[in-house]
């Protein structure tokens, strides 16, 4: 029996997901993340303006002006946090829209692709259901070893960072400290990366910088630039059993 393509990324269809994330990515930056680019000049204007609008309220006689202008900062710092946790919310939203929009672009061409040569609904509810980690088992018996790529492990933080971002406390988060404790802010952490105080972060101290938010991004293009043409049956190793099973079961529930 001849070999047929099974998956099969058309070069145009690849640069339009690729230029479409970049654009994601560029204007998320401008029209998103820039607005929080002079926290430190809007938490003095928050101090300014505390200041006149409280100063119908100042007596002389009475007060001390020292405590207005402390009052005053105490202001100024109170915006300056509520900001910047603004920022940090703004910035692994964006985050998480990019990793989503990623994840769903994978599994819809998954199925596209596997509606040329499968009947059957079991299959692509599992393809749609499955988690990351069995996606890559199945790209893996594709025939490409995305595991031992640079990238792969970007992304697998990528997914932690997400699911910590919206779940909190949890297996995700456990994975994360565990693997790539550097998306965990510690002020105490050494230059080596170790840190005394692991035990006592918790979900609260996620922290993505602008570095590796680049990295993420650059992570997707490079999964999307690297992902195989074309894949033949020929490739094709003993594929999850997850799959497997899905298979089977559309196979004999056609007539």
């Amino acid at each position: 029996m001849s070999d047929y393509v099974l998956f099969q990324m058309w070069g145009p269809f690849r640069q339009s997901l690729i230029k479409r994330h970049a654009f994601y990515v560029d204007q998320a930056r401008k029209r998103l993340l820039s607005q929080f680019d002079n926290l430190e000049a809007e938490a003095d204007k928050a101090a300014e303006d505390w200041l006149e609008q409280s100063s119908d309220r100042f007596d002389p006689d009475r007060h001390d002006p020292g405590e207005f202008y402390e009052a005053a900062h105490d202001a100024g710092i109170e915006f300056y946090q509520l900001l910047s946790d603004m920022r940090d919310q703004t910035h692994r939203s964006v985050i998480a829209g990019m990793f989503h929009e990623w994840d769903k672009q994978l599994r819809d061409w998954l199925v596209r692709e596997m509606q040329h040569w499968h009947r059957g609904e079991t299959a692509f509810s599992r393809v749609w259901s499955a988690d990351f980690i069995k996606i890559a088992d199945l790209l893996e018996s594709l025939g490409w070893k995305l595991r031992s790529t640079d990238y792969f492990s970007t992304l697998d933080a990528c997914r932690l960072v997400v699911n910590v971002y919206k779940h909190g406390a949890g297996k995700s988060f456990d994975e994360l400290k565990q693997n790539y404790p550097q998306y965990l802010d510690d002020p105490f952490r050494d230059s080596s990366g170790q840190s005394s105080r692991m035990n006592f972060l918790d979900h609260t101290h996620l922290k993505v910088t602008d570095e590796q938010f680049q990295a993420f991004s650059e992570a997707i293009v490079a999964f999307w630039q690297e992902l195989p043409e074309n894949v033949v049956s020929a490739q094709v190793a003993e594929v999850p059993d997850w799959f497997g099973k899905a298979i089977q079961v559309d196979r004999k529930a056609q007539p």
